[in-house]
């Protein structure tokens, strides 16, 4: 153990003694991938505001209103069942074919679904536009491993810095979407009431402007988008190569019009072959994946309760919120994350440090947890009155310290990979356990939010399983070093 302190202190030091010029941020594809990181939350957001109401509208729950949580939970977690089968392969074959091919084929998924979404009217219709969206959208995999491969070690903190904007927005204008103008005959009789379409499909039209939105990403990405993979496998090759046994690595060619660090060309990197899974499996892989996993299960645990606990009843342990303000505060929410990290993200981490900054996210979720049933006692004793708010308010403040472990996850990947050509499989390991834990996440959350109302009783026994969910991740945490620099200095 003292080796490794020593160790891991003369990495520190050797980091210092680097020198502090950053690379600039290759701004004509970087605006880019900004740009790509809105549809996929901006489609996930524009449904929370109204998934709950919707599951009572199509009659699932037969009026039964602690079913509800049960059944959007399955809703999340059927994105990411199909998300786990196939996260990894889409990953690695952006490692062969290139980034690009994939991530149109994900936009393409995303924009089909929410149409499909917004025109069902039953449950296993909605499931079934889920499945699709998760089996084909490796969208935001593929945006980390090209962000990966057009940074290093000095800009990527740097690159953090601006990935708050489009999530900012995206976090924004989703639930205001979702919100709003769900049932618009309804809500906006004078413009929308003589609609047919709107009055048989209420959830339609939000649907169709978060579709409409991907569709202008396609064309972006189509149009504009530069490759990132210094080498290239055609399909074909690579499928002759995996079904008739044939050998594909004369045909990787460098491909024209990418984007090439430096420093992979110094050192012959370049021509280097994506690994196999087994010899991805390093230790500092399988760490930083755990670290991932059960982040990424607190997250989207306490991501899939609050809307539910909002949409609760107070008397059965919620708040007896509408969509409209359910909207207003997940909008909210995502204002002070974007600000927050805008502002704060790259000082913290040259401060600090990833690792420091990931444990205390990660130990965020403990009060956060425990101020559920807090609110709800408040409104159940004073109605929803300014205690209320001013609680609610800090909890959706704490949450911005548990998003801000996601960065430094990501600069955690990037050191891992055995070699650049294996970061898109070694991000894809780390996406398919993070898809796991968000099966797990939010269907036992809200199952277990939704089972003590079924007896009667309040529902505490949520508040003891995301507990143990908080002190899982801060555990994993303990794994990762302070900085990624550690392990990038000890290959």
């Amino acid at each position: 153990m003292i080796a490794q302190q020593d160790d891991e202190e003369t990495s520190l030091l050797q980091r210092s003694e680097r020198p502090t010029a950053k690379t600039p941020l290759p701004w004509d594809q970087f605006w880019i991938l900004l740009f790509l990181e809105m549809p996929d939350p901006v489609s996930s957001y524009t449904l929370a505001p109204f998934v709950p109401q919707l599951v009572r509208d199509i009659g699932v729950t037969h009026g039964d209103e602690s079913q509800v949580g049960h059944y959007v939970g399955i809703l999340q977690s059927s994105y990411y069942a199909a998300h786990t089968l196939t996260i990894f392969h889409w990953s690695q074959l952006s490692d062969h074919i290139g980034r690009k091919p994939v991530m149109l084929t994900a936009l393409s998924a995303i924009s089909v679904s929410m149409f499909s979404f917004g025109l069902s009217k039953t449950f296993f219709g909605l499931v079934v536009s889920r499945v699709v969206c998760g089996a084909f959208d490796a969208s935001n995999s593929v945006i980390k491993s090209m962000l990966m491969d057009i940074t290093d070690v000095t800009n990527m903190p740097l690159a953090f810095n601006y990935i708050p904007i489009p999530w900012m927005i995206a976090t924004t204008v989703g639930p205001l979407v979702g919100g709003s103008l769900s049932q618009p005959a309804d809500r906006f009789p004078d413009i929308f009431g003589r609609s047919e379409l709107l009055k048989t499909y209420p959830y339609l039209l939000p649907c169709s402007i978060s579709a409409f939105f991907t569709s202008i990403a396609w064309l972006v990405t189509y149009i504009r988008l530069k490759e990132s993979v210094s080498t290239r496998t055609s399909l074909w090759e690579l499928i002759k190569g995996r079904f008739f046994g044939q050998s594909y690595s004369k045909s990787r060619q460098p491909s024209r019009n990418v984007i090439v660090d430096p420093e992979e060309v110094n050192t012959g990197e370049v021509q280097s072959k994506p690994l196999p899974l087994r010899a991805l499996l390093t230790p500092k892989v399988l760490s930083v994946t755990a670290s991932y996993a059960t982040t990424g299960m607190l997250q989207m645990s306490l991501s899939s309760v609050l809307p539910i606990f909002y949409a609760t009843p107070i008397e059965l342990g919620g708040l007896s919120l509408d969509p409209p303000r359910i909207g207003t505060l997940l909008a909210a929410q995502g204002v002070a994350h974007g600000v927050f990290q805008l502002l704060f993200y790259a000082r913290l981490y040259d401060r600090f440090g990833a690792g420091a900054i990931h444990m205390t996210g990660v130990s965020s979720g403990i009060p956060t947890v425990i101020l559920f049933p807090v609110i709800n006692a408040l409104a159940r004793v004073y109605g929803i009155g300014m205690m209320v708010w001013l609680c609610v308010a800090v909890q959706l403040a704490l949450t911005t310290s548990l998003i801000m472990c996601y960065p430094c996850i990501t600069s955690f990947i990037r050191a891992a990979a055995p070699n650049r050509t294996s970061v898109g499989a070694t991000n894809g390991i780390a996406q398919v356990a993070v898809a796991v834990a968000r099966i797990i996440g939010p269907a036992s959350a809200a199952s277990v939010f939704s089972y003590p109302m079924e007896a009667g009783h309040d529902a505490w026994l949520i508040y003891y399983f995301l507990i143990t969910i908080a002190f899982l991740a801060v555990g994993t945490s303990l794994l990762l070093p302070r900085d990624p620099s550690v392990w990038e200095d000890s290959e």
